[in-house]
Order: C-alpha cells, then sequence, then structure tokens
C-alpha cells in the first residue's frame, strides 16, 4: 500500500513529545512490512540538520502563502523512510520548538503555519507535485494536520484518509477571522464542519471529514466518548463510534533495548537483571546523590504540567524522603513547578536530583538506573515512558487511565501468583491515591526475597514493539479504503 503520514514533528528530526516517536517509528515498522510508506514534516531548522541525503525535488507556489515552497527530500530511521520536508522559511525557519517561540508561547500565526502544511500534504496527495507517486491513503495526526481531509474530500479520485488522536486536549482552535485569512471553502464552515461554539476547529476537521479515525489505546478511545475526557468532542466521537477505535502505540524495541543501548554505562536483560544495579550508581552520580545500589531510586520524565500530575509527586515527596528513597526528575514546563523543582533539589540535595529540560540521553539514563517510574496523568492517552520503563525493568506506578490502564498490570495476590503483575496502578488521580501506590512499592522492594527482580523482568518480558501495533493500522488502512470506495 502507498501511504503518505503526516506530522507536525517526528523522531529523529525533531521531537517534543510521544508524537515524533510514533511518526518516527510506525512508518518504518510499516515499510519493514512491505508497504511504500512516506513521511512528511514541515522543514524546522532541527529537522533539516537532522536530515540526511537532503535534496530538493519541487518548488510549490499556493495562493495565499509568503513566498515559494520548496518540498525537500530525505531518508531517517532505521528503515531508511523516506522524508518530505516542507521548505517554507517564512512559517518553519525560525526558533523555539514546532508550536513555541524561545519565550514559552505559542506563536501566534500557527493556524497559517500549519494551514499551509495541510495544503502542501493535500497537493502531494493528489500527485500534483510532480513526483509520478500518489498514495492510497494519507494519515493525518493530531490537530496540525486537522485540515488535509476536509481539504481532500471534495477531490475527484482522492486518497483514503486516517486521522490519529494522539491528545484530544490540544485541538486547534482558533477564530473566525483565522478560518476567513486561511480562504477555506465556505462549505467546511458549519456545525458539521470546521465549526466549534462559534470558532474554528483544526483537530474536528480530522474527526469530521476522515474515513476512519482513531486513537492511541482503547481505553482512551472509550474515555474520549465520555464528557469527562472529549474535551467537547464526545458527542461526534459517539456519532462516529462505527469508524472510531483505540490502537495502542508501540515503541521502537532496537532504540529502546537495555541489552544494547549506546546511551547506558551497563547492558543488561532479565537474565543479567543484576547488572541494571550499575547504571544506578551512574544516574546517583549524575545527579550529585549517594552512590548506594541499597537505596530506592524513583524515576519521572515528561512535561512538567498538571495533566502529567507532576504536582501530585510533589505532594507525595516529603512520603519518598522520610522511606530513605530518591528520585531524579526529567522536563520542562509549567514556570511555577520547574521552581518548586529546582527549590526541592536543593533542599533534598541527597535525596532528589532535577534536570530542566530534555535530553535524550538521560532519558535512557533515567529509564535504566531507577528501579521505579513515576506517571501519575490525570489522562495519558496511550503513555510511551511506562512501556520504556517496563522494557528496562524499571517497575511503573501509574493512575488507571488511558494507554498506563492498557499496559500495566497491577499487583496483586492474584496477579502475583499468575505471573502477571508488572506495576503498581492506583484509580483516582490525587495525592492519597498516589502516595499508596508509592507505599506498595516501597513495601514490595524492601522484601527480602527476590519478588522486585520478577515484578521488574515480568515487565521486561512484555512485547510492546509495533510489529503488532503495525499490523493493526494495516487493517485500519484497509477499512479506510472500504469507506471510501462506499
Amino acid at each position: 500500500m502507498k501511504i503518505l503520514f503526516s506530522s507536525s514533528e517526528a523522531t529523529p528530526l525533531v521531537k517534543t513529545g510521544g508524537l515524533a516517536d510514533v511518526a518516527g517509528s510506525l512508518p518504518a515498522a510499516l515499510r519493514a512490512q512491505g508497504h511504500d510508506c512516506r513521511l512528511i514534516i514541515p522543514a524546522y531548522p532541527k529537522a533539516i540538520s537532522n536530515s540526511h541525503n537532503l535534496h530538493m525535488i519541487a518548488e510549490l507556489h499556493l495562493p495565499g502563502s509568503m513566498g515559494p515552497i520548496r518540498l525537500l527530500q530525505a531518508t531517517a530511521g532505521a528503515q531508511d523512510t523516506p522524508v518530505y520536508l516542507v521548505d517554507a522559511p517564512h512559517y518553519f525557519d525560525r526558533p523555539g520548538n514546532p508550536y513555541l517561540a524561545p519565550d514559552g508561547f505559542t506563536w501566534p500565526d500557527n493556524a497559517d503555519r500549519f494551514g499551509l502544511f495541510c495544503r502542501v500534504v493535500v497537493e502531494i496527495a493528489m500527485d500534483r507535485c510532480g513526483l509520478d507517486w500518489k498514495p492510497e491513503l494519507v494519515h493525518n495526526n493530531d490537530w496540525q494536520t486537522g485540515l488535509v481531509a476536509p481539504l481532500l474530500i471534495d477531490q475527484p479520485d482522492r486518497p483514503a484518509t486516517v486521522f490519529t488522536i494522539h491528545n484530544l486536549a490540544y485541538q486547534g482552535v482558533f477564530d473566525r477571522h483565522t478560518f476567513e485569512r486561511l480562504q477555506l471553502p465556505t462549505t467546511l464552515w458549519n456545525l458539521n464542519g470546521l465549526e466549534f461554539y462559534g470558532q474554528m476547529s483544526f483537530i474536528k476537521g480530522g474527526l469530521v471529514y476522515s474515513d476512519e479515525v482513531n486513537t492511541v489505546s482503547p481505553t482512551y478511545a472509550e474515555e474520549t466518548r465520555t464528557a469527562k475526557f472529549g474535551s467537547g468532542l464526545h458527542g461526534l466521537l459517539q456519532h462516529r463510534e462505527q469508524h472510531y477505535r483505540g490502537i495502542l502505540n508501540g515503541i521502537d524495541y532496537d532504540l529502546w533495548n537495555p541489552q544494547q543501548d549506546p546511551y547506558i554505562i551497563k547492558h543488561y536483560s532479565e537474565t543479567r537483571f543484576a547488572d541494571k544495579q550499575e547504571n544506578k550508581l551512574v544516574l546517583q552520580r549524575e545527579f550529585g546523590l549517594p552512590e548506594n545500589p541499597q537505596i530506592q531510586l524513583f524515576g519521572y520524565i515528561g512535561r512538567l504540567v498538571e495533566q502529567k500530575g507532576v504536582d501530585l509527586i510533589l505532594q507525595v515527596l516529603p512520603g519518598i524522603m522520610d522511606a530513605g528513597a530518591q528520585i531524579v526528575l526529567l522536563g520542562s514546563g509549567n514556570a511555577e513547578l520547574e521552581r518548586l523543582l529546582e527549590k526541592l533539589s536543593t533542599k533534598y540535595h541527597s535525596r532528589v536530583g532535577v534536570f530542566i529540560g530534555y535530553d535524550e540521553g538521560l532519558s535512557h539514563r533515567i529509564e535504566a538506573g531507577a528501579d521505579c517510574f513515576m506517571m501519575p496523568s490525570r489522562f495519558e492517552p496511550c503513555g510511551l515512558n511506562q512501556i520504556y520503563s517496563l522494557r528496562y525493568g524499571t517497575v511503573p506506578i501509574v493512575h488507571h487511565t488511558g494507554g498506563l490502564a492498557d499496559t500495566v498490570v497491577n499487583v496483586t495476590s492474584t496477579t502475583l501468583a499468575n505471573g502477571s503483575a508488572t506495576g503498581f496502578v492506583f484509580d483516582e488521580p490525587n495525592a492519597e491515591s498516589l502516595w499508596r501506590a508509592v507505599e506498595r512499592a516501597i513495601d514490595f522492594y524492601h522484601r527480602p526475597d527476590v519478588t522486585w527482580q520478577i515484578l521488574a523482568t515480568t515487565g521486561m518480558q512484555q512485547d510492546f514493539s509495533w510489529k503488532l501495533s503495525a499490523s493493526h493500522y494495516t487493517e485500519l488502512y484497509q477499512d479506510a479504503l472500504n469507506t471510501r470506495a462506499c
């Protein structure tokens, strides 16, 4: 199958979160299964600098765009996935990350930037760029690509379309003036189109006009059909129930592999689990903590925002300190949370290590060196760090929501007896419930037998590679082709 995979970010070119991991690995997994899958992203400066075999293949002139648009081609990833980069300097050649200026605020012209990107995706999808390649299906991801399906809907002989929700909380909502400035077809402005409470919504365009829609875990698919998690779109998702499903994300088992990870000091496996301890000592040293393999070490990697439950971690931190454990945290986000964490790392300098920002190598070393990984997200579409943690024998502590509920099996007498337990799961997103789970993990860690190693290595034996998930996406694509044909 010929597939054009559109995303606003993708590893190893540019990354701000889990979307990049998926966009970097799913196309490669699809290519490994024989599909001609090609990726398209904006040509941010970092994406250009991280590209290989980069060259120009076309120049486009679109109505309303500020200057000509160069279409560049490169390769990326283990499967040498072909990548198209949309080189429109006025829109994408700027500092900061794909969505935020260096001051931390969103770019005021994000609607124009990603509106242009969507138009270029449509031009390629309709083979109007002189590439002599037309996809049978276009797979779009999150709000930044939400206009692709609406712009394709009336095109003759158009490809089928799939739209994946990675986080429904981010919707790309703009005012009516923006809709008019983007020169979108007036037929799209209605309650059954892009209009969303008097404004326009990019993500609604993807949900309404795509042949098939999915999100990144079965539980999140159920949750988003409720008022609590649906962000105002639950009614639409209920309406599209026959064309909406959850497919659990996979991870790249070559990139995330404790047996060959280039970022960690000591390789290990479930049969050489004791070697993991050396990575703990290195991690303690890196954060300036006392080096002691007997001290239980908790880890956190992620955005410092309310959704991720970082405030809940702060509330249980005194209990972790009283238990004699350590914790290391890597992330950035809310300025107040950043200041609080830095203050706590100074106060508990022998117990708390903090790195504000993001470092890919350090994220691997935390996964390899920590004993437990904390992920108390209030909601989590899929989550990848809990899957990385399972892969690295780092026992996750998670809230029972979204993909966390689909990937971590709670420690109970029954799951311990049948050998399925992989982590500690709590039901309510509050500090009391989190603390009970942390307390259970602390107690379990200090048991005199080898039960902790059994728990950790059970997690390492789980299979969350892309092979199975990619097969599910292939089924979704076939359904989209069938829907398109109706």
